[in-house]
Order: structure tokens, then C-alpha cells, then sequence
């Protein structure tokens, strides 16, 4: 489908943008990809990463900008947004900064898509938009919700759709860089010992991604069945030897992370390997062949990270780590 294709990434030099380019670049033969974000030093480095391929262009750009995000759309097929501020802590203290990239951000790259007649727009959510209890789930709420009414206004061109998923392993303020540049002191903090996280590795959530474009009509959030992990469990597979403490959850964390809430069962169908959520006002003819391959969950269904029925090893999670702990050390 992105054979020939002009993609574009918001926040495009994080993990998840890295990942994505390597295996478009190396499989799907883009005619152009577009790097859209604030740092022109990882800009940079990520030019190099990719020994300048003639494919990459590179956009310093902010989705709060609209005008930028309009020049950097002329003549996209299709979009990935990325872009976000992420960290919890950050954005319990800098709530204004939150919502205007979160949320206005959202408003104009939804306003730049249908403007420069984008094709398909996926949208990057996060478990913490489910039932949020913090400043950033509760702003990529509004940015999942706005992405899902934005098919009413585009007429179809273009499509818009939102990836949901969890944790993932090894990207940026993450628990498991953190753990392997703590354990040289002996001992590891955690907030919580009863915490539980979903946990998925930026390969699968490229893979998700890209078949997400392929199977959207346009409307549904896209939920990811991956396994979930204790966060004691996570650390002892770091380092057996370290003593856990536990230091109490920081504001605006969860206990156990959710994906799907009871309120949107009423709405929601199960796959084999995902969840679709449907909208709340949508026409079944519409989406009779999304809907079809699909089961219907039960009343007062909830995906989380406790209830899930599928957990991840720590023999899965030490060989992982074994072969990734180098990128994530610090020198």
C-alpha cells in the first residue's frame, strides 16, 4: 500500500519513528518519507542513522504550528501522528504545554489532512486514554475522540483512525532503561509493588500500525492484545540480585493500566490479535465489512493490564534485554 507512497510522521525522530522508517525504507519502497519534528539534533543524528537515503526529508516543525504542518502536507498520501508530550510527571506540571501539543496539535493536524486531502491518518493513542486519572491520558482522550469525529468532516478523504496501545519496551523515559542505569547502585525504586504495565516491543507496534492502515475504514480505535508484566518482575529480570523498594506512585499513575473500559464494550469487537472500537454514533452498513470478521464483547468487558490473560515471561524479557541493553546504557 505505501509502495510509491509520500508518508509523513509527526514526532518522527522518536522510537516509534525510527523503527517505522527502518522497516518502510527496507520493505514497503516509499517514494518519500517525511520527518516532522522539533529537534534538529536528532534530526541529524537520525539523517545519519540512515546515511542520508535520498527518500528522507526532513520538516523542523511543531503540530502546534499550523502553517508549518500545511506546507509539510502539500502532496502526502499518508500521515502517522506521533507527536506528543508523553512523560506523566511533566505534564501534571505543565498543563497548558500538554494541551497545546496534545490537543491543539491534534486540531491542526486533523485541519491540515483534510485541507491537503491526506489519504489515511493514523493517529498514535496510549493505554492512559482509557479511563484516564492523569493529564496526558486524559488530552489523548480528547485527541482519540477528535481523530474518530474527524471522519464526519472529511468526507472520507481522509480516513482517520487511532492506534491504541501500551508501554513500550525500551523507548525514551521508560522503565527499563531506567532499570539498567539504577542497578549498579544495588537497589531499584518501585512505586508500587502490585503495578502492572502492558508491555510491547516498537517492532509490534510498527507491524500494528501498518496493518491498521490497511485494514481501517476510517473511525475505529485500534487496540493492540499484547502480554502485561509485574513491574517487581520487570526489575528482577533486570537484576536478580538488586533489593526492590517501594517508593509510592507519582502523581497522575496508575496502579494497573487499561485499554478498553466498560463504557465502550457496548461498542467494541474482538479479533484474534486486536480490539476494534467502533464510534458511538456509526452506520453498521458502513462498517459491515470491519465488523463482520469480529465478535462482539460482553456487557461490562474491560482490557487491562491485571485482567489480561496474556502475560510476558521473564525468560522472554532477560533474552530481549540481552539483546538491547547497549542502546540503552549510559556512557
Amino acid at each position: 500500500m505505501l509502495q510509491d507512497k509520500i508518508i509523513l510522521i509527526t514526532g518522527g525522530t522518536g522510537s516509534f519513528g525510527n523503527a517505522f522508517v527502518s522497516k518502510i525504507l527496507r520493505e514497503r519502497k516509499p517514494a518519500k518519507v517525511i520527518i516532522f519534528s522539533r529537534d534538529e539534533m536528532k534530526q541529524w543524528d537520525m539523517a545519519k542513522k540512515f546515511n542520508h537515503d535520498s527518500r528522507l526529508r526532513f520538516f523542523i516543525g511543531d503540530v502546534r504550528d499550523k502553517d508549518r504542518l500545511y506546507r509539510a502536507f502539500d502532496n502526502v498520501d499518508y500521515v502517522v501522528h506521533a507527536a506528543a508530550t508523553k512523560i506523566v510527571p511533566i505534564a501534571e506540571y505543565n498543563p497548558f504545554e500538554c494541551i497545546k501539543t496534545n490537543i491543539i496539535g491534534a486540531m491542526n493536524v486533523i485541519d491540515a489532512g483534510i485541507d491537503k486531502k491526506v489519504k489515511k491518518i493514523i493517529a498514535l493513542s496510549t493505554d492512559k486514554a482509557s479511563s484516564p486519572i492523569n493529564l496526558y491520558g486524559a488530552s489523548k482522550l480528547a485527541s482519540d475522540k477528535m481523530f474518530v469525529a474527524a471522519n464526519a468532516y472529511s468526507l472520507n478523504t481522509p480516513k482517520f483512525s487511532v492506534v491504541r496501545y501500551g508501554n513500550v519496551m525500551g523507548s525514551r523515559g521508560s522503565v527499563i532503561p531506567f532499570f539498567l542505569n539504577e542497578c549498579h547502585k544495588g537497589k531499584l525504586p518501585i512505586t508500587d509493588f502490585e503495578m502492572t504495565r502492558f508491555m510491547i516491543t516498537v517492532e509490534d507496534g510498527v507491524e500494528f500500525v501498518l496493518g491498521s492502515f490497511e485494514e481501517m475504514v476510517g473511525g475505529e480505535i485500534f487496540v493492540k492484545k499484547i502480554p502485561s508484566m509485574k513491574v517487581v518482575d520487570i526489575a528482577k529480570s533486570i537484576c536478580k540480585d538488586c533489593a526492590l523498594y517501594e517508593t509510592g506512585v507519582r502523581p497522575g499513575e496508575k496502579i494497573h493500566e487499561q485499554m478498553i473500559g466498560s463504557d465502550e464494550a457496548i461498542c467494541t469487537y474482538e479479533f484474534k490479535n486486536f480490539y476494534k472500537i467502533l464510534p458511538v454514533i456509526h452506520d453498521d452498513l458502513y462498517f459491515k465489512e470491519s465488523i463482520k470478521k469480529g465478535t462482539l464483547v460482553k456487557k461490562g468487558f474491560t482490557y487491562s493490564s491485571l485482567n489480561n490473560k496474556d502475560w510476558m515471561t521473564t525468560k522472554f524479557l532477560e533474552k530481549w534485554i540481552s539483546l538491547n541493553k547497549n542502546r540503552f546504557l549510559k556512557i
